[in-house]
């Protein structure tokens, strides 16, 4: 059984957003590129390079590396434990929900993302600014949550493990392995797979629970299980990640390292077919 009820308020909208601007337990995060956040950004928005913060190694070294990276990115932007920090781009994409589930995962209970991003704040009539922001540095302290995580490691000890479902959210010619975005093309055996773009609506906003619901029916996941979806660097993913979180999916946990690992990592097994389709 799926309880939605008690899942954290992850998405906020324009108008929230508008009324809380002048709070000062609201940070805003502009993930979008420098020249477009210089171009025009929310009042008080501060830019973090999220796409920056990109491992290509789950290892236990290596992720304490990426940790302490984070750590010392979210200090700068002035992110405390008091903040309700929220994240956009142009739409509810890839990069924003990357740090929503970022912040998550570094055990911020305060991380949102406006939905439909940039887009839905201009829509609803909203100004933007051209004059960046500046906030004090501030101590962050990461309690990683390993619930929320899937490395190398893990996928390995748990492959054909009827309790774990790997979602593949790439394009279908990166699951079939025709096009190939690492040393090796293909899937992890047993992923199956749903495009991470099914997940939004036409303005880009996240699609109404009821229709984000079916949008997974078919693939029969199971509240019981762990559900790992998966991508080329952990950005689309990170998007597929919040979706199920959404519809309240307990046991998800993002594959950071993504293909850009699994495919470059010579004597990982992997799978070359095209995805089934369904009805």
């Amino acid at each position: 059984m799926i309880e939605q009820d008690a899942q954290p308020a992850y998405l906020v909208t324009a108008r929230w957003l508008s009324e809380h601007l002048a709070d000062p337990n609201v940070r805003v995060v502009d993930t979008r590129s420098p020249a477009l956040y210089e171009a025009g950004h929310i009042p008080g928005a501060i830019f973090l390079d999220v796409q920056s913060l990109h491992p290509v190694d789950t290892s236990p070294a290596a992720m304490r590396e990426w940790i302490g990276r984070v750590s010392e990115a979210c200090s700068v932007a002035g992110i405390t434990d008091q903040h309700q920090v929220v994240f956009y781009e142009e739409v509810s994409g890839e990069i924003a929900p990357r740090g929503v589930w970022m912040l998550s995962y570094l055990g911020h209970s305060g991380a949102r993302l406006l939905d439909g991003g940039l887009n839905a704040w201009l829509a609803t009539g909203y100004r933007t600014v051209a004059r960046p922001s500046s906030v004090p540095r501030a101590p962050f302290h990461a309690r990683p949550r390993p619930e929320l995580l899937a490395t190398r490691e893990y996928i390995l000890e748990h492959l054909g493990d009827p309790h774990v479902r790997l979602l593949d959210v790439r394009r279908a010619r990166e699951y079939a392995g025709t096009e190939i975005r690492a040393r090796r093309g293909g899937h992890i055996p047993g992923a199956i797979h749903r495009e991470w773009l099914n997940n939004l609506a036409e303005d880009g906003s996240y699609r109404p629970p009821a229709a984000l619901a079916t949008t997974y029916a078919d693939l029969q996941l199971d509240g019981d299980q762990t559900i790992i979806p998966y991508c080329q660097h952990g950005y689309r993913s990170a998007n597929t990640w919040l979706a199920l979180t959404l519809l309240g999916y307990r046991q998800v946990r993002n594959y950071l390292g993504s293909w850009d690992e699994w495919g470059n990592q010579d004597g990982l097994p992997i799978a070359t077919a095209a995805p089934l389709r369904y009805e």
